[in-house]
């Protein structure tokens, strides 16, 4: 295990998310002021997800065969200047342009930045460095809304972005310094086309299984972080700042135990800790659309943040056990492909439930999006062994393990 690389890689994505979750919280706000509605907001936060779906399956293939390093400094270096279009905006068609191109830009990070790790974890320790590495991604989306709320109501929404920008420029400054390039451990990996993620979707049942949970989750997760500071600031009548920290106290919880449930997927079965997790998500959102003081929906949201990091190390480690074989730029494609869809779908899709009953409906339906993702992931990953090779149904690689 390289550490030196692991823990350069860590702390520019950790950088990079910063700023997004310094954003994160004021863009629902800043994008109502402009006179954005339901819909409207909807296409906002979509965008950013529709160009990044775009861009995911043809980047993950791609850097297995190029390598990693070239594409995590344009996705870095691209994020940086394209935060330049939220000072500038002036409407939310402008919005909407600007979360497409750092969509298009982020498509080069994220599942890179997995890739690389999944080539650096040992065999048998994909939930700890995963676990490890998802509480740097979620950590710096979580200081985010500390730093970007009180920031936005102290000098306005413009320091804001400027602070998101001063930050996220660090992220490419360390990965084109400290960065080494990654030696691709993966058999076969780097001879695959660029069509190989959607391939997969049709032919490898695992895959399927996966791609259903997760994009059911991402959905929900779109939803959430759209709606809710619009929820809370109707319901309590609170400022940006205390949803900043609503916000932030989620997603920090949601780091701190990523490497504590990393650690039993290592141990225990993987596909039950996601469906554990899966189930504790889908009564978080069905308790969120009720009337709370803010101190009883802070606790829910603290809740809702432990609930959501049960599933995830394992989760991932699922695909990187996968990308043994198919390509880890590949496989972890196909993860923030279908993480993409989801959330590019999401937010819109709430936006209409919005717009046609209320904001509380989105969370209930959110929840529904998510019982039929688990329902279709628990269907076709029964036959999950740990350690198999890809395979369809009825191949001798996939046997009983529950």
């Amino acid at each position: 295990m390289d550490i030196k690389a692991f823990a350069v890689l860590l702390l520019c994505v950790f950088c990079s998310l910063l700023g997004v979750g310094i954003v994160s919280p004021l863009l629902p706000l800043y994008a109502e002021a402009m006179g954005a509605g339901g819909v409207l907001l909807g296409m906002i936060f979509s965008s950013f997800t529709i160009t990044r779906a775009i861009v995911i399956p043809i980047i993950g293939p791609l850097s297995d065969r190029r390598g990693r390093k070239l594409f995590l400094l344009i996705g870095f270096g691209g994020f940086t200047v394209a935060t330049l279009g939220y000072l500038l905006a002036t409407t939310p068609l402008h919005l909407i342009v600007t979360r497409a191109i750092q969509g298009a830009t982020a498509g080069m990070m994220l599942p890179i930045a997995r890739a690389f790790i999944g080539d650096l974890c040992p065999r048998g320790e994909e939930g700890r460095w995963q676990g490890i590495a998802n509480a740097a991604f979620f950590g710096g989306f979580a200081f985010g809304p500390l730093i970007g709320g009180p920031i936005a109501e102290w000098y306005g929404y413009n320091a804001a972005f400027y602070v998101m920008g001063i930050i996220c420029s660090l992220s490419f400054l360390l990965a084109l310094r400290f960065l080494p390039e990654s030696r691709s451990r993966q058999g076969g990996g780097g001879h695959r086309s660029i069509t190989e993620p959607l391939r997969l979707v049709y032919t490898n049942v695992m895959f399927r299984g996966l791609s259903c949970y997760r994009a059911g989750l991402a959905l929900a997760r779109g939803c959430f972080m759209t709606f809710l500071p619009l929820f809370a600031a109707s319901s309590l009548n609170i400022g940006v700042g205390l949803i900043g920290a609503m916000l932030a106290c989620h997603n920090l919880l949601r780091a701190a135990v990523q490497p504590y449930f990393g650690g039993l997927a290592d141990r225990f079965n993987k596909r039950t800790l996601v469906i554990v997790g899966a189930i504790l998500q889908i009564l978080f959102f069905i308790l969120i659309p009720h009337e709370y003081s803010y101190w009883q929906l802070l606790v829910l949201i603290a809740f809702g943040g432990i609930a959501a990091a049960v599933a995830m190390p394992a989760l991932t480690a699922l695909y990187t056990e996968q990308g043994r074989t198919s390509g880890m730029g590949t496989a972890m494609s196909m993860e923030m492909l279908a993480m993409a869809i989801g959330m590019g779908i999401g937010p819109i899709l709430g936006g209409v439930v919005a717009d046609a009953l209320n904001v509380a409906s989105v969370f209930y339906f959110s929840a529904g999006v998510q019982l039929v993702g688990i329902a279709l992931f628990f269907m076709l990953t029964r036959d999950y062994r740990p350690g198999a090779k890809i395979a369809g149904r009825g191949t001798p690689d996939m046997q009983p393990h529950d």
